[in-house]
């Protein structure tokens, strides 16, 4: 039924959307905020998951569910103030160098911790089963949850950027520092606090992922490309742009590997039959869901030729 394939389908979107917000949202923070584009940042997803794995052993899903973000925000923090800070004054580069050596340095850790393989990372039996089961297809709770997480992390990052003295001191920092530390504010702790911030985000979105998909080393390259594109298609900086972006990749790769039909199959109700030995045929028989994993970049590509500011981006005179 068209309409069942529809609704599940944009359902399935959306909850992975809002995973990739949850991913994107803290990069966006630190590069907003410090103008630092993290390498690491989904080794904190990473991290994230693999910590909520061991603490849910001890003291369950819920627990670590606070926990493991707190940790890695803190691990975040410490990264931040006696690596990054220590090279920030070089430039860029200098900051990019270590972010992505820190990213194979946490992979290396993980794998001598927890090994290379997948970890048995279930979920609570809250999480487990479906939440509704529309024309006839199930529409597990795991997804819904992950939703919920990220729509609350959304209106909690908002209102803290927004309507509170912290949010005005970060927001202030970032564009008038020498006034904000003439006012009596510690602006190398603020952006010590950012930067933990975001690879808390990371981490949270590693608890509730990494359950729900798969937990092993390889889940941070996995998504590591996707998040820069979802950034970039997004504005650089923006927020709302990670958050238009994430929804929009998410929604057209969900619905792109559901479809398994081929330019050749559409065009044989119009009487066109192509085989093996026509020009073109290889191309034009290949499935939408084949090319699925190509369509964000695609997407990026066009982004960067007709609107280089992105979607919701600030062009830079």
């Amino acid at each position: 039924m068209f309409s069942e394939f529809v609704t599940i389908s944009l359902l399935n979107g959306v909850s992975y959307g809002l995973l990739l917000f949850m991913l994107s949202s803290g990069l966006t923070l630190i590069f907003s905020m410090m103008g630092v584009l993290n390498f690491a940042h989904t080794s904190f997803y990473m991290l994230g998951a693999y910590l909520a794995y061991t603490i849910s052993g001890v003291v369950g899903f819920w627990p670590a569910l606070l926990l493991a973000p707190l940790a890695v925000g803190a691990l975040g923090a410490l990264f931040e103030r006696y690596a990054l800070r220590r090279v920030h004054k070089f430039g860029h580069v200098p900051e990019l160098l270590v972010t992505f050596g820190l990213s194979y340095l946490i992979l290396e850790l993980v794998q001598l911790i927890w090994g290379r393989s997948t970890v048995p990372y279930g979920l609570p039996t809250q999480l487990q089963g479906p939440l509704f089961t529309l024309f006839g297809t199930q529409f597990p709770r795991s997804r819904s949850f992950i939703m919920l997480v990220a729509l609350m992390m959304l209106a909690s990052v908002w209102l803290l950027l927004t309507r509170t003295r912290i949010g005005l001191v970060i927001q202030a920092a970032l564009a008038h520092p020498d006034m904000v530390e003439a006012l009596g504010h510690n602006v190398p702790r603020v952006f010590m606090l950012v930067f933990g911030g975001g690879a808390a985000l990371a981490g949270l979105a590693g608890v509730i992922g990494g359950n729900t998909y798969v937990t092993e080393p390889a889940m941070a390259a996995s998504v590591g490309s996707i998040i820069f594109v979802v950034v970039v298609v997004g504005g650089m900086g923006s927020l709302a742009g990670a958050f238009l972006a994430s929804l929009l990749i998410g929604i057209l790769q969900t619905f792109a590997v559901a479809l398994d039909h081929s330019a050749a199959s559409m065009l044989r109700p119009l009487g066109v039959n192509l085989t093996e030995g026509d020009f073109g045929y290889p191309l034009m028989s290949l499935t939408i869901s084949q090319v699925a994993p190509i369509l964000p970049y695609l997407l990026l590509v066009l982004i960067l030729i007709f609107r280089p500011s992105g979607l919701l981006g600030k062009r830079e005179d």
